[in-house]
């Protein structure tokens, strides 16, 4: 496949459980016959819903989608906590919830609205001193981890059939699902862990393609009326149209003037006045925009 002729945009794929992102990745690689294919954010294997997929040179704009905000419907098993903080790992305790009501339930739960700091569990791939935290809890060893802030836009409970709460949480990204089960059963003196996860929204993704259905499409190379533009994928940044000299300094990789605001954020989409060709992504710098992806 030429580069010329290689797709280029989005997947919204509904991942089945079981499955690990890369798996998924590996899959359409196979089936689509296009190299280029990454994630915009990975699912744990025991969890479903939306992955988006990177096709062809999108790739590259796998960050912007990464970074924006997530809702997840969840459920959490209290009274039994788990090493992982889900239901892969070892139970480590059980307590009972017969005196839990729905009145504590809700009023703990929202503890965690709005700008918290959360701790990473043990079993998760973010780096410490080089290595992996899993791989560290794998060989039994549990080191400090440093609270990050995530922002909590939503969250609350849609159904409670104990010892399993089904909640919903809208949140930015990097939030772990696995640790607001944990802490929350912690608030509450049971214990908590989670049972189920399904991404439902990815930033302005919100309708899925059913992965069975993605897979029959490669045979007769359908599978491209799935795809999604940047268009799409990257709502959250706003457009700027380019008349033809600046549309010629952006495909130079060269500062383009700017006189308006930048506003909430510094980057830009760019699109080439006269026939709408998506040019890449700008970044502002002092008094010119600066050409950070460049694709027209």
């Amino acid at each position: 496949m030429t580069e010329a002729a290689e797709p280029f945009g989005f997947l919204a794929v509904d991942k089945p459980r079981g499955w690990t992102s890369h798996d998924i990745v590996a899959k359409v690689r196979r089936g689509t016959g296009v190299k280029r294919v990454g994630h915009a954010g990975t699912l744990d294997p025991m969890a479903t819903g939306m992955l988006i997929l990177c096709i062809g040179a999108a790739t590259r704009l796998s960050e912007y989608v990464m970074h924006t905000d997530k809702l997840y419907i969840a459920t959490v098993r209290l009274g039994v906590e788990t090493d992982t903080y889900d239901a892969e790992g070892q139970v480590v305790a059980t307590k009972p919830i017969n005196k839990l009501t729905r009145e504590a339930l809700d009023f703990t739960l929202s503890q965690f609205s709005g700008e918290i700091e959360q701790v990473p569990p043990m079993f998760s791939a973010i780096k410490q001193n080089g290595k992996k935290l899993y791989e560290l809890a794998r060989a039994g060893k549990e080191v400090e981890r440093a609270p990050r802030t995530v922002h909590i836009h939503a969250i609350h409970i849609y159904e409670w059939e104990p010892p399993d709460a089904k909640i919903v949480v809208w949140c930015s990204s990097g939030t772990y699902i696995r640790s607001i089960a944990h802490d929350w059963g912690h608030i509450l003196g049971v214990g908590g862990h989670l049972t189920e996860l399904h991404r439902r929204i990815v930033g302005s993704f919100q309708v899925m393609t059913p992965w069975e259905e993605l897979l029959n499409s490669f045979d007769d190379g359908s599978w491209t009326q799935y795809i999604r533009s940047e268009f799409q994928a990257l709502q959250h940044i706003p457009a700027i149209y380019l008349d033809a000299a600046q549309t010629d300094d952006m495909q130079h990789g060269r500062p383009i003037s700017r006189m308006e605001d930048i506003g909430s954020t510094p980057l830009r989409r760019a699109y080439a006045d006269d026939d709408g060709l998506f040019l890449g992504i700008v970044e502002a710098k002092d008094h010119h925009w600066q050409p950070i992806k460049v694709f027209g």
